[in-house]
């Protein structure tokens, strides 16, 4: 009887340790989607994209410039910012820019244009692979690539495949930044966040971002544009929303009148304290005012260095739980204060 009891209790543990585990990488998986807990994904490099700047492909003197601009993430452009007879101009620029262009502390992206165009595919084949006729001698790609109008899942399925096939064989992964621009790109975000975690798993790209494309947002319902910008409230929260749960960068709106300083301000103020990272801009006058409303203030830099040191002197002596200043710390608030700190420590200054 003795015999029997051991065995059926040997048979319950094992079972029981196996749907333990079974559950607990499930939740893992699950943590890891959400962008959460992962060594990897806590230590993943930040880059900070205060300012965002569209730099025509087509223009070889402002892509020249872009060194000089004391910009975050300067966008090789491809979309809106060039003319359709222009394109193959612009990707063969963009190319050789990615060859010159030495810049220290800057995001070199690019961006393509978006599925729907159809002219995507030849954006990132004449670029990144080797579409152009002679070899693919570009060693530099970009850090990151923009990828606008994302509409629906299908899109970015389509998006990747050709990201894969360009990249013939080498081990680039770049981060990866998707536009909301509509409707349906809204009621969509959460279902392609999903699908890009996916991929991000799979080292094809690493998403890093989303961008509020807010003019043809504007267009897209038909609402007027205000300064003040009441008709995008419930637009830029779920964006902000969705992106966050994601553990995204947020780039918000454009402030399309360059001449009004103090408007530029105050939305980029507004912007920061929605939770926004950081804001498209379109001319090098708007760079400082958004760049100093989307640094951290010395108080915000001050708890991050403690509450890293904390958690560094909490690691050490191996206790429990770590609260500070009353509050219980998780990964994404660590990962929060070490964000911080790489936007002060990477301030570009222009060379």
């Amino acid at each position: 009887m003795a015999t029997r009891q051991s065995l059926f209790l040997i048979n319950f543990c094992k079972q029981l340790n196996t749907i333990v585990q079974d559950r607990c990488k499930d939740r893992v998986i699950s943590m890891i989607r959400m962008g959460y807990s992962t060594v990897s994904n806590i230590d993943q490099t930040y880059i900070p994209r205060r300012t965002v700047m569209y730099v025509p492909g087509h223009d070889p003197k402002k892509l020249k410039k872009i060194p000089n601009l004391g910009v975050d993430c300067a966008v090789l452009e491809c979309e809106d910012g060039v003319a359709i007879n222009m394109k193959v101009q612009a990707r063969k620029n963009i190319r050789e820019a990615l060859e010159y262009l030495i810049v220290k502390n800057v995001d070199l992206a690019l961006r393509v244009n978006s599925c729907s165009s159809q002219l995507m595919e030849d954006d990132l084949g004449a670029i990144i692979g080797s579409d152009i006729g002679e070899p693919a001698k570009v060693e530099r790609l970009p850090q990151t690539i923009l990828l606008p109008k994302l509409d629906h899942v299908q899109e970015l399925v389509t998006f990747t495949e050709r990201l894969k096939s360009v990249k013939l064989n080498r081990k680039y992964c770049p981060y990866l930044i998707t536009y909301v621009e509509s409707t349906q790109g809204l009621m969509n975000m959460r279902d392609i966040m999903k699908q890009a975690a996916k991929y991000s798993e799979e080292g094809i790209f690493r998403m890093d971002g989303v961008v509020f494309g807010s003019d043809d947002f504007v267009a897209d319902i038909g609402a007027d544009r205000t300064s003040d910008a009441k008709e995008l409230i419930y637009a830029r929260q779920k964006i902000i929303a969705i992106a966050k749960a994601f553990r995204l960068q947020v780039i918000d709106m454009v402030h399309v009148d360059i001449e009004d300083l103090e408007g530029l301000k105050r939305t980029s103020i507004e912007g920061a304290k929605m939770g926004y990272t950081g804001k498209q801009v379109i001319h090098p006058k708007q760079i400082q005012t958004v760049q100093e409303a989307f640094t951290p203030s010395p108080v915000k830099v001050k708890w991050a260095h403690e509450l890293i040191e904390g958690f560094e002197q909490h690691q050490k002596s191996g206790k429990g739980a770590f609260v500070f200043r009353g509050q219980m710390i998780d990964m994404p608030l660590l990962r929060q204060a070490k964000n911080i700190l790489r936007v002060v420590e990477n301030v570009h200054r222009p060379s």
